[in-house]
């Protein structure tokens, strides 16, 4: 009897859920055609992530790394369809307070919708369709469970014929969420363009020594190939742009406001440089760094038409996503290869790396300096002003600091007594690194080999001969810079300027 009792609340749940995933489809396939940046799903996870505390990025970063952005979207999934199956059962014992529900996560959708920086017209009609979609199929279904006149030998059938529409409604919507995808892989222009794009010739390159690469085996190398480059940043739907319709606009404190087009920035003499950018985010020993070619224009080169005024002393960076970052004049005006990229690797910049154009600036952790997608340049003041991450409690100017990772061997090893070697990665980018020392079992520090730097804004291998001895065995780095600073033993988490301490593996040798 209690099972019987049971049915039909669950058929109500399995009922909202359905409808809930019909809705969601829907709502993607209307994204795809009418409004790609308004995904229901992206609408929602960019909210999140617009008021998620600097501990909840740091928290998703080290649980997930790269792929925070994904795991952030299944479990928006599954809180929705927690959601909805609640919404079902209080249907079907309380309506229309079910419906109330999912249309409010709709009502949620086309309000964010219409916040996001992006936003058009058109953007609130895939969330609107989504919670119409949803109520109306979810009423539909739910209603069936509810009939008072239903005789006693049409229950069976009744709840048999819920089952089999909610089943279809889950179909249906899963096929419109893979048609939406179809759709969005159809309508990227930029993709096709990219794909045709021919970058202009660097008139400046960066030569990179033979010697910089020391070529051990699992020893990240020094120039990162692009697939293999992290990823962090706020964009859910990566920005499909035409390079046609993109400009840059330079605004603010400036003598003289200055737009360039794509024709007009390919028609400046480009430079090749090679650096490493680096998250914030970055634990010790992390992989949340890589060096690449860049080519690009020299943000000073430009800065230089629009002639900032003397007051300001910071260039707030727009990306076509609302993506912000507050990056100090000085480091975008000096000596430094600062760049308005266009190609990373001797190809045109990735789309998820910020095709056509982002910003890349030695030095500076990523959040205050390399946005993606970049559109403006606001000369602004720190005290009138702030970035996306500075806004939320991270430090504003953000320099990177040394840090040292050991590669080989790999953290719970096992190594063969005898000959091997200890090797990784060291970096401050637009300081440089003048050495780095290995302890093995808190024994003497011993000098490692440096290979040759390409520059300051680059990080560089090391390596160690080591006489293996069986046991386990506790290894530590640590770096000292160009400018004698030695790194810091002192462990402090990324927030709110980037995360400190010696990088350190146990392992056992057999």
């Amino acid at each position: 009897m209690a099972s019987a009792s049971r049915t039909p609340d669950l058929l109500a749940a399995g009922a909202g859920v359905a409808a809930a995933v019909l809705g969601a489809g829907a709502g993607e396939l209307t994204a795809a055609v009418v409004a790609p940046a308004a995904s229901p799903f992206a609408v929602i996870g960019g909210g999140i992530i617009d008021i998620a505390p600097p501990w909840g990025k740091d928290l998703a970063i080290s649980l997930f790394g790269t792929n925070d952005k994904a795991a952030l979207l299944t479990g928006i999934a599954i809180l929705l369809l927690a959601v909805a199956a609640a919404a079902g059962v209080l249907e079907r014992r309380r309506p229309p307070w079910g419906r109330v529900i999912l249309g409010g996560l709709g009502v949620v959708g086309v309000i964010v919708s219409m916040t996001r920086a992006d936003a058009d017209v058109l953007s609130p009609a895939p969330s609107f369709v989504a919670a119409a979609v949803a109520v109306i199929v979810g009423a539909l279904l739910i209603a069936r469970l509810r009939r008072p006149d239903a005789a006693p030998e049409a229950v069976g059938p009744t709840r048999r014929n819920v089952l089999v529409l909610s089943g279809a409604a889950v179909v249906v919507g899963a096929l419109a969420a893979l048609g939406s995808a179809a759709v969005r892989g159809g309508a990227q222009a930029a993709s096709a363009v990219r794909s045709a794009l021919r970058l202009p010739a660097p008139a400046i390159t960066t030569a990179v020594p033979a010697t910089a690469e020391l070529g051990l085996d699992g020893l990240a190398p020094v120039i990162t190939p692009s697939a293999d480059f992290y990823r962090i940043d706020t964009a859910l739907v990566v920005p499909q742009i035409d390079p046609a319709t993109w400009s840059l606009r330079i605004h603010g404190l400036v003598e003289e406001e200055v737009v360039l087009t794509w024709d007009d920035l390919v028609a400046l003499p480009p430079r090749e440089t090679v650096a490493t950018l680096v998250c914030v985010s970055n634990e010790v020993g992390g992989d949340l760094i890589g060096t690449a070619r860049w080519l690009g224009v020299p943000i000073r080169d430009l800065l230089a038409r629009a002639k900032p005024t003397a007051d300001a002393d910071m260039v707030l960076s727009h990306s076509i996503d609302g993506f912000t970052a507050s990056t100090p004049l000085e480091a975008l005006t000096d000596e430094r290869d600062a760049l308005l990229a266009i190609g990373m690797n001797g190809e045109p910049l990735p789309i998820a790396h910020g095709f056509p154009v982002r910003m890349v600036v030695p030095g500076l952790y990523g959040y205050v300096s390399a946005t993606k997608w970049v559109t403006e340049l606001e000369v602004t003041r720190y005290a009138v002003a702030e970035g996306y991450w500075t806004s939320r409690g991270w430090s504003a100017r953000g320099p990177v600091k040394l840090a040292s990772r050991i590669d080989v061997p790999r953290a719970g090893a096992r190594v063969a007594a005898g000959p091997t070697v200890i090797a990784g990665v060291a970096w401050q980018t637009h300081v440089g690194v003048s050495g780095v020392e290995v302890q093995i079992d808190d024994g003497a520090w011993q000098p490692a080999t440096l290979a040759t730097a390409i520059s300051s804004d680059t990080w560089v291998q090391w390596s160690l001969p080591w006489d293996a001895t069986s046991g386990s065995h506790t290894i530590r780095c640590r770096a000292t810079s160009a400018t004698g600073e030695t790194q810091t033993q002192q462990r402090a988490a990324p927030a709110p300027d980037g995360a400190t301490g010696w990088d350190e593996l146990t392992l056992t040798v057999a």
